[in-house]
């Protein structure tokens, strides 16, 4: 007969009847609980091309490490390079004509309403072309590179706006118009100049962190982890990991499940990815918690972890915090994401385990709470009556159902937190086959 309580030493005895009694002891108790999990990387970098033409360069090999702002390709693209070759004709005449052939008899309304065009049009490519760049932090420099340049031709516009309409009525004369309209173009024609010239010069494409090179982007597919799920910070490439300096581009895309890679010589479009930077200086988990338990977790729980890729390695980890948001749970319901630093792991004959990869799948076992010596009982000794934690004790030789209240609930022990004391022997078998004043070995 195998002793229910032989974790916290306890004696034991047997009835035919499948009954089995022991003593309750102090014991560590633990609670632990179990999450699926991810293997993270400190930040992830998938670059893009961000217009179409070819490949003329590819200045890393897959594996390589490179460093934030490293030159890593080159893309050619024609129709970028001829819009900024327009965008200076255009600048260099606006230069030049002084206000830009404006003169009496002139439709100064007209001429204005096509200043405009021209403006809404240069913003609207420029804002296109800088959509189709993911990297966050490329992305939203030309975004607001745009954003300011609208401004800036905006207070321009009134300004020439207001002069035509002052001429309109014979308040002023016609110079001041012609004044205010010729500045309104030549800040139309550098303002597409300038952001031409930084579609074109997004074609050099850097590092915006430092990191291990993996050719080609991501294929996305309903299985497959994205990019923010496999990151150990709050979020993908837009919160506080990389934030470069250099142009380039890089997007939201899952590192795991590498698509074709393209090669130097290659036809790119707007949005092709070319390569993928991805920092595995720091390791950490995202485990998904039931809302169940999730109140029991806080930052600095600990937790041992399983990886289905090495069998038998166990790896020490550490939440470092706790999603306020619910995600969708993989098992349905609810779950938050719960982010847990992870360190080297071994086997058990002390061994060191292989160094884990982005990606792959894990068991996080958390210890919520710890009772380092408590009154406890095994498990299976507790049961429920009318909402009421209970024990069958020992009493004179006979079951006596006790209403217990409980602490720390582990796998295999319970904490006694009353009812019952050290040495109190408890029915720890066969619980459900008890009756009151049933004769006990």
């Amino acid at each position: 007969m195998l002793c229910a309580l032989a974790s916290i030493g306890a004696s034991c005895g047997s009835a035919d009847d499948g009954i089995d009694v022991g003593e309750a002891r102090r014991a560590g108790v633990v609670e632990i609980v179990d999450a699926p999990a991810s293997v993270t990387a400190r930040a992830a970098a998938t670059l893009t091309a961000p217009a179409e033409g070819t490949l003329t360069q590819l200045r890393v090999e897959p594996g390589a490490e490179v460093t934030a702002g490293q030159v890593v390709a080159v893309v050619d693209s024609p129709t970028a390079q001829a819009r900024l070759t327009q965008a200076r004709q255009a600048l260099d005449a606006a230069r030049r004509s002084g206000t830009s052939g404006l003169g009496r008899g002139v439709d100064l309304s007209g001429a204005q309403r096509a200043t405009d065009a021209a403006a809404q049009q240069a913003f609207a490519a420029a804002r296109e072309a800088a959509g189709k760049i993911s990297d966050p932090a490329v992305r939203d420099a030309l975004l607001a590179q745009v954003s300011a340049a609208e401004r800036q031709y905006a207070a321009a516009s009134a300004t020439a706006t207001q002069a035509v309409a002052a001429v309109q009525r014979g308040l002023s004369a016609v110079g001041s118009a012609v004044g205010a309209l010729g500045t309104a173009q030549r800040l139309q024609a550098q303002q597409a100049f300038d952001l031409a010239k930084s579609t074109v010069d997004s074609l050099t494409l850097r590092a915006p962190i430092a990191g291990v090179v993996q050719l080609g982007g991501a294929a996305s597919s309903g299985s497959t982890p994205s990019l923010t799920d496999l990151l150990g910070s709050a979020g993908s490439l837009g919160g506080a990991l990389p934030d470069p300096a250099a142009a380039g581009s890089s997007g939201s895309a899952p590192v795991a499940g590498v698509s074709d890679a393209i090669t130097a010589g290659s036809k790119v479009g707007a949005g092709t990815p070319v390569l993928t930077v991805v920092d595995v200086s720091e390791l950490g988990l995202v485990a998904e918690v039931d809302e169940t338990d999730v109140l029991l977790v806080e930052p600095g729980v600990r937790a041992s972890v399983e990886l289905d890729a090495a069998t038998g390695a166990r790896y020490d980890a550490v939440v470092r915090s706790v999603d306020l948001l619910p995600t969708p749970s993989t098992r349905g319901g609810v779950a938050y994401r719960v982010r847990l630093s992870l360190a080297e792991g071994q086997y058990a004959d002390g061994r060191s385990a292989p160094t884990p990869r982005p990606g792959m799948s894990a068991v996080a076992h958390l210890s919520v709470r710890e009772a380092p010596s408590a009154v406890a009982v095994p498990a299976a000794a507790v049961f429920t009556v009318d909402g009421q934690d209970s024990v069958w004790a020992v009493r004179d030789g006979k079951a006596a159902r006790v209403p217990v209240t409980i602490g720390v609930s582990g796998q295999d022990l319970v904490q006694i937190v009353s009812g019952i004391n050290v040495g109190d022997r408890v029915v720890v078998r066969g619980t459900d086959r008890v009756r009151a004043g049933a004769e006990l070995p």
